[in-house]
C-alpha cells in the first residue's frame, strides 16, 4: 500500500474514533464521518466498506495483542512443574495482569472505544474471551495438582464462570472510571489480592506471598 493510502485510512481510523467516542457506535453517522475526513463515499468504500469493519479495526488488533500477552503468560506457567506453578502463581498471574493494564494504558482510547460501543457486542465477547482462557488455565493446574498426588476440592464449572467473568469486569473497571494509571494499578493489586484469599480458601492451601506496590 501506498504512503498516500497509508495515509488516508490512519485519518478515516482518527477520524472515526473521535466520532464513535463521541456518539457510540449506533449513534454514530458514517456520512458525517466519511465528510469530516475530508473523503468523498466512493474514496472511503474502498478501505471500509461498513461502519461496523470500521469499529472492528480500531478495536480487533487491541483486543487480539491482550489474548497474545496472557496466552504467552499461561504457556510459560504451564511449563512449570506443579510445585513450581504454585510457588509462581501469585508472581505469574501479577506479571500477566501489569504488561495488560500497561498496553491498555499505552492504546487508551482504543479500550474506551469498546465500552463506549458496549451495543457491539464486542466487549461481553473480549469478557467472554478471557474468562474462558483463565478457566481452562485453571482447570489445567487442578488436574496436574492432583496428578502429583494433592488433594484438590472439586469447583463447578459455572463457579469458575462467575469468579473469573467478576474478576476481568471488574479488572476494565479501570476504563469505565476513568482511573490514571497509578491508581488502576493500586486498585488491581488490591484486587488481586482479595481474589488470591477467595482461591486460597476454595483451594485449602496458601500461595507464596509476593510483594507488590502495585507498579
Amino acid at each position: 500500500m501506498s504512503v498516500k493510502a497509508d495515509a488516508t485510512r490512519e485519518n478515516i481510523l482518527n477520524t472515526a474514533k473521535k466520532h464513535f467516542l463521541q456518539d457510540g457506535l449506533d449513534g454514530a453517522s458514517l456520512r458525517n464521518i466519511v465528510k469530516d475526513a475530508g473523503l468523498t463515499t466512493g474514496a472511503f468504500y474502498k478501505y471500509y466498506p461498513t461502519k461496523e469493519s470500521l469499529y472492528d479495526a480500531l478495536v480487533d488488533p487491541y483486543l487480539e495483542h491482550i489474548y497474545q500477552i496472557y496466552d504467552g503468560i499461561l504457556a510459560d506457567f504451564e511449563t512449570l512443574s506443579p510445585q513450581g506453578q504454585t510457588d509462581h502463581m501469585t508472581e505469574a498471574s501479577g506479571d500477566g495482569i501489569n504488561r495488560i493494564i500497561d498496553y491498555v494504558y499505552e492504546h487508551y482510547d482504543h479500550f474506551r472505544l469498546l465500552l463506549k460501543c458496549g451495543d457491539s457486542g464486542k466487549y461481553a465477547g473480549f469478557i467472554h474471551g478471557m474468562v474462558a482462557r483463565e478457566i481452562a488455565s485453571t482447570r489445567k493446574y487442578m488436574d496436574t495438582l492432583r496428578q502429583s498426588g494433592m488433594a484438590v476440592p472439586a469447583v463447578e464449572e459455572s463457579l469458575l464462570h462467575m469468579i473469573n467473568t467478576g474478576f476481568f469486569s471488574s479488572v476494565f473497571q479501570i476504563i469505565e472510571h476513568d482511573m490514571d494509571k497509578e491508581t488502576a494499578k493500586k486498585n488491581i493489586a488490591q484486587l488481586k489480592e482479595f481474589q488470591t484469599g477467595g482461591w486460597e480458601r476454595l483451594m485449602n492451601f496458601k500461595f507464596p506471598d509476593v510483594q507488590s506496590n502495585g507498579e
